[in-house]
This record gives structure tokens, C-alpha cells and sequence, in this order.
């Protein structure tokens, strides 16, 4: 009878075992971002942002009681380098890959994730990213289509301009920001009459804001990368250029601001996500941010941060780990934040993986962003 009692325990013991796995199994996530690079200040945003919330997820149960553990790796701002990487992830049998936030980077690396339907999460805001087709490719911030009109109808209304000189950066973000600023303007009667393309990394900016200047444009429209978009600012008040400045998120991101100086003051851009919105959520990010590495986090920070959030609500909407199924929710999940602050504000997705939210007209002033105007998410009137 002991003898019986033994093997039973013994066999106890063991389906225990084998069920253990399934009780530990946790939710890797390949974090694949730009660290060193052109886009480091945006790549170490982006994955600060990110491990911050898996932090807080983790310390508070994981999801669905599975911890979240994660792997960095730097694409060194360089497409190629981005595609192995994630081919190297799924190798890994992530659940999800966050990155990269170049665009030209994610052109590239989603085509892997497609094809191994790993759900991928990126911070890149080219138009053409989520134009093809991709069931498992899902934005952090809004693309160019959504965000340039809604500068477009401030430029063409409030700012009464009725002529731009262009200066953006020739790389698949760039080329799409111009793309989609061109499509918002036309209808608007306001034209571009200076269309100056620059390069990537580019360093001195004189003759590019020279012929934006000699235009003689009411506002000059900057989109270029961070550290590009400081040099140009820079030129722009060393040539003397009086006229209004406008850009996008990028341009007036806390970064520039700082690289920039008193050179940032008066930019004007609209921006989807900032930590100087007067938000009890944001402000609570921006403190633990600040308290976790130091540094005030710019939008990219903010993408990856609620990214993870994002997908944490897929994952409890399905109720499993099962990467079909989240990406399949993903298409019509709406996250409250009431009920997830981690998200920091409402948040919708599409058909496409782009997402609508509310977002903001701000003004660079003594090195921060002021909030000039609230704008409603898209969907707010439907």
C-alpha cells in the first residue's frame, strides 16, 4: 500500500513537471530598434519606453498571469541589418516584435514578421507602411496621412499661409511626410513653392534654408529627422528667416529642442503624443519616466511605452497567447483609459493597424512643448 502511495505521488510529481512549462511560459517580446545610428535618440526612446512598461506589467502580474520577457537589439539605423534582426527573433519564437522606428527600417523587417505572423509593433509613421496589406503590422503613433492634414487646415486656417517652402529629408519617411503634406495643401489652395530634398545625416543646412528663404514662402515646413531638424532650425535663425516654422512631431520633439536651444523657440508643429500635454496620465508617465533613466522622454518614448499597453489589452481582450488572434483583435480594439492607464489616452485601431486618438498644435517655448490646441481624434465626429 506505501509502495502504491510512493508510485502515485511519484506520478503526481511528474505530471506536475510536465505542466510546469506551460505555468511559466512567458511572452517574449524582441525589442529591434535604432541605437546607434541616425536614429539613436529615437531607437533609445522607443526602447526605454518600451521596458518601462513591461516593468510595470511584470511587477504587477504580467498578462494573463505570463511575465513578459524581453531582448533588445540595435539595427544601427540600417534597413538590412533591421531584416535579419528580425528574422533572428522569430528564429526565437517571439510572440511580438516592438521596432523599428524608421520607417525605411520597417519597410523592410515586417516582411519577415508577415511571413512568420508575429505581430509587430512600430513606432515608424511612413504612410506607406500599413498601405500594403500586412495583417500583422500595427502602429504606436499616427501615420503621415492623419497627421499631415490636420496641420495642413492649422497652416491654411489660423496661420493664413497661403505659399510653403518645403525642407524635408530623402528617405522613406521623408518622401512620405512630403507625399502626404502635398495631398493635405492642395485642396487647402496653399502651395509649395520650394521643394528642398536633403539627406539623411546631413550636416550643414545653409543651402537648403538659403532657397527656402530666397522663396520668399509665408512659412517655412521642416521634416527631417531629430538631429537634422536641430541643424536646420539653427541655420534658419542664423540666416535670419522671420517667417512662421512649422513641421510635425519631430521637429519641435524634446530632443531638438534641447540640441537646438533658443533656436527651437517658436516652432510650431502638430503632435500626436507629448509629455507636456496637460494630462494626469501623461504627467505620471513623464515622472516615472524621468525618475527610471534620467532624461525627459520625447514621442517616441510615449510610443513605446503605451505599444506595449496596446498589445497587453489584445492579448486579455482574446484570452490566450495566440499571435493570430491578437493580431485579428488588433483591427478593431478600442483601449479606454480608464480602464487601461497605461495607454494614457483613448486609443482605436483600423482595418490597417493605424490608429486614431486625439493629439495636439504645440509651440516650442523655453525649452519644452506649450500646448496651443486639443485636436479630437478623427473618428471623435462619427
Amino acid at each position: 500500500m506505501a509502495v502504491r502511495f510512493t508510485h502515485l505521488v511519484a506520478a503526481a510529481g511528474a505530471a506536475l513537471l510536465l505542466q510546469a512549462p506551460a505555468w511559466a511560459q512567458t511572452i517574449k517580446i524582441a525589442n529591434i530598434v535604432e541605437l546607434s545610428g541616425a536614429g539613436a535618440t529615437s531607437g533609445t526612446n522607443f526602447r526605454d519606453g518600451m521596458l518601462l512598461a513591461v516593468k510595470e506589467i511584470n511587477a504587477a502580474g504580467g498578462i494573463l498571469g505570463h511575465k513578459i520577457e524581453t531582448t533588445t537589439a540595435d539595427t544601427q539605423s540600417n534597413p538590412g541589418v533591421a531584416k535579419g534582426l528580425a528574422q533572428k527573433a522569430i528564429d526565437d519564437n517571439v510572440f511580438a516584435v516592438f521596432g523599428p522606428v524608421f520607417s525605411g527600417s520597417i519597410m523592410v523587417s515586417m516582411a519577415e514578421t508577415r511571413r512568420a505572423g508575429v505581430p509587430n509593433f512600430t513606432g515608424g509613421e511612413a504612410a506607406g507602411i500599413t498601405k500594403q496589406g500586412n495583417p500583422y503590422i500595427f502602429r504606436t503613433s499616427f501615420t503621415q496621412d492623419t497627421a499631415m492634414p490636420k496641420i495642413a487646415r492649422y497652416m491654411a486656417g489660423p496661420m493664413k499661409v497661403k505659399s510653403v517652402a518645403l525642407i524635408y529629408v530623402n528617405n522613406d519617411y521623408g518622401k512620405g511626410g512630403r507625399e502626404s503634406l502635398m495631398q493635405a495643401l492642395q485642396p487647402l489652395g496653399v502651395k509649395v513653392v520650394s521643394d528642398v530634398s536633403t539627406e539623411q545625416n546631413q550636416v550643414d543646412f545653409s543651402a537648403a534654408v538659403l532657397k527656402a528663404k530666397q522663396s520668399n514662402a509665408d512659412a517655412v515646413f521642416v521634416y527631417l529627422n531629430e538631429e537634422e531638424s536641430a541643424r536646420a532650425l539653427r541655420e534658419l535663425r542664423k540666416q535670419g528667416v522671420n517667417k512662421p516654422i512649422v513641421g510635425e512631431t519631430t521637429l519641435v520633439g524634446q530632443k531638438v529642442i534641447e540640441l537646438a536651444g533658443d533656436a527651437a523657440n517658436g516652432a510650431v508643429a502638430h503632435v500626436g503624443l507629448t509629455v507636456d500635454a496637460p494630462l494626469p496620465a501623461m504627467r505620471a508617465f513623464r515622472a516615472k519616466f524621468e525618475k527610471e533613466y534620467r532624461y525627459t522622454p520625447d514621442h517616441n518614448g510615449i510610443k513605446g511605452y503605451t505599444g506595449v499597453y496596446v498589445l497587453k489589452a489584445a492579448i486579455e481582450k482574446v484570452g490566450k497567447l495566440d499571435r493570430k488572434a491578437v493580431a485579428e483583435a488588433m483591427h478593431t480594439l478600442k483601449v479606454s483609459a480608464a480602464k487601461e492607464p497605461g495607454v494614457i489616452m483613448d486609443v482605436s485601431f483600423d482595418k490597417n493597424g493605424d490608429l486614431d486618438r486625439e493629439s495636439f498644435l504645440v509651440e516650442a517655448k523655453n525649452g519644452k512643448q506649450e500646448i496651443k490646441e486639443v485636436l479630437p481624434a478623427l473618428g471623435a465626429a462619427k
